[in-house]
């Protein structure tokens, strides 16, 4: 199984404080999957300009590409201005309308406001369900109280973060059977 982790922001560290802590938990769980952590300040991703991802070179191509090639994503993303930052837009700009189908997407939000769980729930999960997602009906929510100099000083976001890796994990196995036991009625 291919997971990637995606911190969707060029700025800031809490969002990448969590990612790095959700990696970790899948890998130590799960020692047969396969992570990669992307994080979008590492990379010098282009605009969308229509193209197919396939298209581009570089950064772009291999952020797309390796998210295509991806049986789950988790999706690491602060709240800006009431919205999901626009890198993060960028990246779902640049995939195919129907990236997502037969893939499971897990969210990750850190915002400064307890109300912008909004934002997860009126902006993301809409933009995931048209994109085809299976979108893991649980996310984690943390604030910025639940940090202290760039370590999650919460136990239950940490609980909260295991857990989601857990139902992530668990759900793509099971979508995974799924597919394979009705393809496995078709008799060619």
């Amino acid at each position: 199984m291919k997971i990637v982790g995606l911190s969707g922001s060029k700025v800031g560290s809490k969002t990448r404080t969590a990612m790095d802590y959700t990696v970790k938990a899948v890998t130590e769980k799960y020692p047969d999957t396969e992570v990669t952590l992307i994080d979008l300040a590492e990379y010098d991703v282009q605009f969308s300009d229509g193209r197919h991802y396939w298209e581009y070179e570089g950064d772009t191509k291999y952020v797309a590409q390796t998210i295509m090639d991806a049986d789950a994503i988790i999706i690491g993303t602060p709240v800006f201005q009431a919205s999901i930052p626009a890198t993060l837009k960028n990246i779902f700009d640049l995939l195919p309308v129907n990236a997502f189908r037969e893939k499971v997407v897990s969210m990750l939000v850190t915002a400064g406001s307890p109300k912008h769980y909004l934002i997860v729930e009126q902006h993301l999960k809409p933009i995931l369900g048209y994109m085809k997602a299976q979108i893991v009906q649980t996310y984690v929510f943390v604030e910025e109280k639940d940090f202290n100099r760039k370590v999650i000083t919460n136990d239950d976001v940490l609980f909260r973060i295991d857990r989601l890796v857990e139902d992530t994990v668990v759900l793509t196995e099971t979508y995974k059977t799924i597919r394979e036991a009705k393809e496995a009625e078709y008799d060619f």
